[in-house]
């Protein structure tokens, strides 16, 4: 079955309008998302787990007006009731499988009455997953991720809205998917590199050609969920 085909940030809108609203990103990498949202009228917190996991987005972001802060998913250092959306972009299954229902737990926490929970997770399936699962197998843990989200009553949180679509990624080369696989988890340098014969046979078997040299593009299957209070 197709799916339609756009940006993690065009569906973010759509489901969870951010302009006027106290947004916090959970696991904000090197913060692309808080700035396109403060950009969109949005007061925004990102959040990372370590000075060095958070100081790329400190660097890129010199004038936006946003927040950063060092924090974990199951233990944000946020207020009760303090935000309007909690979002989690890509970054759930990257939370400890003991800890999920923990982090939906204080997302539920942490927003207003009316609030929501926003969730895009990518999904175990298709060429791009093909790919990067050759450094790490995410099935596992992406699966459980799901699964947190299904039992999200367990949090107090209803499981509103379910969405899914695919993001078309355009991948310049080897380099640049390095540098992708690696934004998420530095510590997987040693696997990309050990395996970097392969993965480069890979990259030219899997997506499709894009219009510069040596460049791929491919398709990723997304899931977003929508959560409210219950």
């Amino acid at each position: 079955m197709s799916r339609e085909v756009v940006s993690d940030l065009e569906m973010l809108e759509r489901l969870v309008p951010p302009s006027g609203r106290d947004v916090v990103d959970v696991g904000c990498g090197g913060g692309a998302l808080v700035r396109a949202l403060t950009e969109r009228g949005a007061r925004v917190t990102g959040i990372e787990i370590s000075e060095s996991q958070l100081a790329p987005a400190l660097e890129q972001d010199s004038a936006s007006g946003a927040r950063y802060l060092i924090g974990r998913a199951e233990r944000l250092p946020l207020d009760d009731a303090s935000v309007d959306i909690v979002v989690f972009m890509r970054s759930l299954h990257h939370v400890p499988v003991a800890d999920l229902d923990g982090a939906l737990a204080q997302a539920r926490r942490v927003i207003r009455p009316g609030g929501a929970v926003y969730v895009a997770e990518p999904l175990a399936e298709g060429d791009f997953f093909e790919l990067t699962r050759l450094v790490e197998d995410e099935i596992e843990v992406r699966a459980a991720a799901q699964a947190a989200l299904a039992e999200a009553s367990r949090a107090g949180l209803d499981r509103a809205t379910t969405v899914d679509y695919d993001v078309r990624l355009s991948i310049a080369g080897l380099p640049a998917l390095r540098a992708r696989v690696l934004a998420a988890d530095p510590l997987r340098a040693d696997r990309f590199d050990e395996r970097s014969a392969e993965l480069a046979a890979a990259f030219e078997r899997l997506g499709e050609p894009g219009e510069r040299a040596g460049e791929r593009l491919f398709l990723q299957p997304m899931r977003a969920d929508v959560l409210h209070v219950s």
